[in-house]
Order: C-alpha cells, then sequence, then structure tokens
C-alpha cells in the first residue's frame, strides 16, 4: 500500500497545457458560432432546426456523459457489483421506444421547447398553468438539482485530482461553460459536445487500461483482477452482471428496474416518451429520419460505448481499496458528510502519470462541460420561450427574449453550482430524481395515443410525486429511527402504483380538452388511431375528417416490434461486450448471435416505418 500511495501524481504543467487546450476550444466553437446564434430563439436554442444526425447522436451522449456519471457508476459497483448498474441500464426500453415511436411525433409537433406541447396537446387555464409552472419547474427548481449533481461531482474531482479548493474549480469550467454556450447557443454547444466525448472517452479508456496494466498498482492487468474476485469468496458477486435468483438485490436492482423503473420515472436524457436535452435535440434535426438516427446512436454510445472502462475501474479500486474506510482514509482533510464510496472513482486517477492524467482531466472537465452547457440552454429556454415570452412579455422581440435567455442561463448555473455544496454523494441525487418523477412515466406516453388525458390529469400527477419525494427524502428521515430506514425499491414501486392509479382514475373525472384542441393535435401529429377512435367520430359530425391524417395501426405495430429489436442488439451488446471481458466465452456468442439477428431483423422492420 505504501508503495501505491507513493505513486500517487501531483498535476504538471503537461497536464494543466492539457486542461487549458480544452477550455480553449470550446471558447473557441461559441466565437466562431456566435455570429447568427442571438439573431433568435430558433437559431439560439435550436440552432436553426439544420442539425444532421450524427452530430446530434454524439451531442445527447455527450451530455449525458457527466462528471458525476463515472462516480455513480463506481458507487453502484462497489456497493451492488457490476449488476447495481442495472438501475440505469433498464432505461433502455424508453430510449428505444423514443427511437423509434416518439421521435417522429415530437418532430412533427414544431415547437420550441417540450413544455410548449402542454398548449398544443390540452386547453384552457389548466394547460396554460402546466405550460408555465413546468417552465419554472424544470427549468429551473429541477435544473438546478441536476446541477448540484454534477458541481458536487467536479468538487470532488478538483480537491482530490487537480489539488484545487472545490470553488476555484467550480468558478473555472462553469466560467468557460457560460461563455461558450452564450456565445454560440445550441449549436456551439453541440459542436464542442461532439469534441468533448471524444476526449471524454479516450480518457477514460486510456485510464483504464494504464490502472488495470501499471506495475505499480500491482493489480495485474484484466486477468489478475479478475482472479482476485473469484478466489475471494465475500466479493466474488460483483462481478456477476446479472444478480444471482438468490441474490437479495435480485428485486431492487434488477426486477424493480426493468418492470417498474424504465415507464414510470422521469429521468434526463430517459424520460417516457422523450423530453428535455432529448426533445431539444429532435427539434433541431433536419427531418424525421435524422431524430430517428440521431436517438438510435444516441442509445448504442450510451449503453454500450460508455460503461465498461469505468465498471472495471470501479472493480479495480475494490482492490486497492476494499472498503469505504480504507477510501476515507485517504480524505482526512475531507468535509466527512461528502465522503462516499463515489469518491473511488477520483482517487484511482490520483495514480495516473503525467500527461495521461492531464487527459483524463481534460475529459472530465469536458463531461462537466457538456451537460452544464445543454443544462442551462434548456433551462433558458424553458424560462424564456414558456413563462417570459408566453405569460410576461409576448410581443417581446426575438432578440431581446435571447438576452433574457442568456441572463437566466448566469443566473441557473450560479445556484446549480452553489447547490452542489449541499449534497453528499452523487447516489443521493440519483434516488432523489428517480422519486420526483415516479409515476409520471405512463402518462407522458399515454398522452400521445389517449384522448382523455388531460392537463389536470398531469398536474395531480406532478404534485402527487414532489409531496412523496418531499416526504421520503426529507421529512420521514427526521422522525425515523436509523433501523426503520425505508427500503429504496419498495419507496419507487410504491410511489409509481399510487400515483398511476390515481392519475388514470382521475382522466375520467376531472379536466377535459376541449373538442377543437382535439381536432388540431391529432391532425398536425397524426398519431396512431389506438385511443383516438371517439375524436375522430366527433370530428367527423362536423364534417372534419381526421381520418386521413392517421397512422395505421400497422406503424404502431412495427414502431414498438422496432424498439423491442433494438432493445435485444443493445442489451445483446452491452452484455457481449461484459461476458467477454469477463472470460465468459460462451455467453457472450450467444448475446454476439442474437445482436447479428435482432440486426438483421430490424433493418427489414424499419423498412415498414414512414417517415415524413
Amino acid at each position: 500500500m505504501d508503495n501505491i500511495l507513493s505513486f500517487s501524481k501531483q498535476v504538471q504543467l503537461i497536464d494543466w497545457i492539457i486542461i487549458a487546450v480544452v477550455l480553449l476550444i470550446s471558447i473557441l466553437i461559441g466565437i466562431v458560432t456566435s455570429k447568427k446564434a442571438s439573431r433568435n430563439l430558433t437559431g439560439f436554442f435550436l440552432a436553426d432546426r439544420n442539425m444532421s444526425w450524427w452530430l446530434l447522436g454524439f451531442s445527447m451522449v455527450a451530455t449525458a456523459f457527466s462528471i458525476d456519471t463515472p462516480n455513480l457508476v463506481t458507487q453502484f459497483v462497489r456497493e451492488d457489483g457490476i449488476s447495481g448498474n442495472w438501475q440505469w441500464w433498464a432505461f433502455l426500453p424508453t430510449g428505444m421506444l423514443t427511437v423509434f415511436l416518439f421521435s417522429k411525433l415530437w418532430r412533427r409537433a414544431k415547437i420550441m421547447t417540450d413544455i410548449e406541447f402542454y398548449e398544443l396537446r390540452y386547453s384552457g387555464k389548466s394547460a396554460i398553468f402546466l405550460r408555465g409552472f413546468r417552465s419554472i419547474y424544470l427549468g429551473v427548481v429541477f435544473n438546478i438539482l441536476v446541477m448540484s449533481g454534477i458541481t458536487l461531482a467536479t468538487i470532488k474531482f478538483g480537491e482530490i485530482v487537480l489539488g484545487l479548493p472545490g470553488w476555484i474549480t467550480i468558478l473555472i469550467t462553469a466560467s468557460v461553460t457560460i461563455i461558450y454556450s452564450n456565445l454560440g447557443g445550441l449549436k456551439a454547444i453541440i459542436l464542442a459536445d461532439f469534441v468533448q466525448f471524444i476526449i471524454a472517452i479516450v480518457g477514460s479508456v486510456a485510464a483504464c487500461i494504464f490502472i488495470l496494466y501499471s506495475d505499480d498498482l500491482d493489480i495485474g492487468g484484466l486477468s489478475g483482477l479478475l482472479e482476485y474476485f473469484r478466489e475471494n469468496e465475500e466479493v466474488k458477486d460483483k462481478i456477476n452482471i446479472i444478480p444471482n435468483l438468490n441474490s437479495e438485490n435480485l428485486i431492487a436492482l434488477f426486477i424493480i428496474p426493468l418492470a417498474v423503473q424504465w415507464w414510470a420515472s422521469y429521468y434526463p436524457g430517459s424520460e417516457p416518451g422523450g423530453g428535455n436535452y432529448i426533445a431539444q435535440r429532435m427539434f433541431s434535426a433536419k427531418n424525421e429520419k435524422h431524430t430517428v438516427g440521431a436517438t438510435f446512436l444516441f442509445n448504442v454510445c450510451h449503453y454500450v460505448i460508455r460503461p465498461w472502462p469505468w465498471i472495471l475501474i470501479a472493480l479495480a479500486s475494490l482492490v486497492l481499496f476494499p472498503t469505504l474506510a480504507e477510501v476515507e482514509d485517504h480524505f482526512t482533510e475531507f468535509p466527512r458528510g461528502k465522503l462516499g464510496n463515489d469518491m473511488a472513482y477520483p482517487l484511482m486517477l490520483t495514480f495516473l502519470p503525467s500527461g495521461l492524467l492531464g487527459l483524463v482531466a481534460a475529459s472530465l472537465v469536458a463531461a462537466f462541460m457538456s451537460t452544464m452547457s445543454t443544462q442551462i440552454n434548456m433551462g433558458a429556454a424553458y424560462v424564456v420561450n414558456d413563462f417570459y415570452k408566453r405569460l410576461i412579455n409576448p410581443k417581446c422581440h426575438e432578440r431581446r427574449a435571447v438576452y433574457v435567455g442568456k441572463i437566466i442561463s448566469v443566473i441557473s448555473i450560479f445556484l446549480g453550482c452553489l447547490m452542489g455544496f449541499a449534497f453528499e454523494n452523487a447516489r443521493q441525487i440519483f434516488d432523489l430524481i428517480l422519486l420526483i418523477g415516479a409515476g409520471n412515466g405512463l402518462i407522458y406516453m399515454l398522452r400521445w395515443f389517449w384522448w382523455r388525458i388531460n392537463a389536470k390529469t398531469e398536474i395531480i400527477t406532478m404534485f402527487l410525486s414532489i409531496v412523496i419525494a418531499i416526504f421520503v427524502t426529507f421529512i420521514y428521515p427526521q422522525f425515523a429511527s436509523p433501523e426503520k430506514k425505508l427500503d429504496r425499491s419498495l419507496i419507487l414501486a410504491t410511489s409509481v402504483l399510487l400515483n398511476t392509479t390515481v392519475s388514470l382514475i382521475s382522466c375520467f373525472f376531472i379536466g377535459k380538452t376541449d373538442q377543437a384542441t382535439l381536432f388540431l393535435f391529432y391532425q398536425k401529429i397524426k398519431p396512431f388511431a389506438l385511443g383516438w377512435k371517439k375524436v375522430i367520430q366527433q370530428a367527423n359530425n362536423f364534417n372534419i375528417r381526421l381520418e386521413k391524417y392517421r397512422e395505421g395501426n400497422t406503424q404502431f405495430i412495427f414502431s414498438v416490434f422496432s424498439s423491442f429489436l433494438g432493445c435485444i442488439f443493445i442489451y445483446s451488446a452491452l452484455l457481449g461486450t461484459g461476458f467477454f471481458i469477463l472470460g465468459k466465452y460462451f455467453s457472450g456468442i450467444i448475446c454476439m448471435v442474437l445482436l447479428l439477428t435482432a440486426f438483421a431483423i430490424l433493418k427489414k422492420a424499419v423498412k415498414k416505418i414512414k417517415f415524413e
């Protein structure tokens, strides 16, 4: 252990140069794209709706790859093993439904933000309230919560890896982020995302290889790492990709996420039905085919390319620091409340040599900027388009609206960074976000296909989930004894069941969307006929023929079938990669056969789907 500690490196001049180059590239991109960005809202928030699928796909995954993501994955692996990652792997089904079912519907809406959807789909004062409230709730409150998690990870990264006080790291990275995102708008963010994602992936892979094969760390490469876990009874289950049937975590880590979480919870980047920055990128695409290509590429990169280097580094951390106490021993001057298993990832990076340390540090700085830039741009779009311009100053000139958006961006990133000092670990924020969105997902999907879903339904769903999350997270712990701590999976399942049941029942008794709004929505979006038959019949009474706008039920079937095949394809690639890494070659070959079969059928199924 003394040999390991002596190998820990300080940041050298070459490392600072690499980091500075990455920061400078981002600013230059903002300068180059600034000329057109500030002319109007469409240019600033949607890049003139002219972006290609591959740029948008990489932008989506760069945004999802935040600086706190490796920390969160490390915490999952150290506490629950590789199978702990099913808590986010389980979101793939909603991602694939977005690809083949929802992406073209969003693109047809031709709106600025996904919140603007409310007045396209619903009517009356409740629709106006929902749009206005959600713009502040998502654009400010929820957005700040997400940014606080990113900030927390950056604070830990700066203090552990760079040797800087957390506030200095935040000041530098946040300043650069606000400069280029406010100069060039979404186009600058998308172009910077492309560069930042490449740097981030190269950095994580390089770090993984060095940590596994460094003679000083003495892990013994991949074979030595696996041998350690196979020979130690207390940790051998950590390398199970799927929990054992007799595992006490089977329900919490595998069954609940796959059976409930993916369709029931709202989580940034994995919203049921699509939403947030995923919707923003879809609105920015050239056409429907580009939205499909972008979202499919995002899911491939998100689930297949990103996770394994982090997982292997997390496993290596268990070899060097088997317990949380051993991790804590290295941070005697760090606030004890902020110490957790997520600290193991930045701790492992301190063993990287000069040059490589700079590359990895730059990759994490890039990850911070890519996510924060999207969050502030998206949040500003909500506040400006759906609150300020809709309710406060409808006649506002476009250039003035863009200026207001830039002010909102500065304020939101300041508050998000400030709140980051209040949390303790990445999982704490992950769980809170899942709870806040628990039970909302089904409504977000059904509103496209069932006319009865109305604005008041969504209002009830939203407030009920918020109340439950606040009670469970902040109120209950103040009165309950430590031994009566609530089970996370039970809380999530109960919240989903209660919220979904109340919301569906409310559709029949509370609120109603007027016929004219329903007619116009159906005419513009052209959804599948399922759930809209009554509206179509009512339209016929007014000599309005909605039948000619609808897509046949076979289109719905092919879209869902393609989503299913997409899940098989990506899960096969994800698991197959893992099995080959772990030396389980037979399982890996089976996954590759499934992958090729699913891909071959998927190519034929997609040809049956019509795009505009």
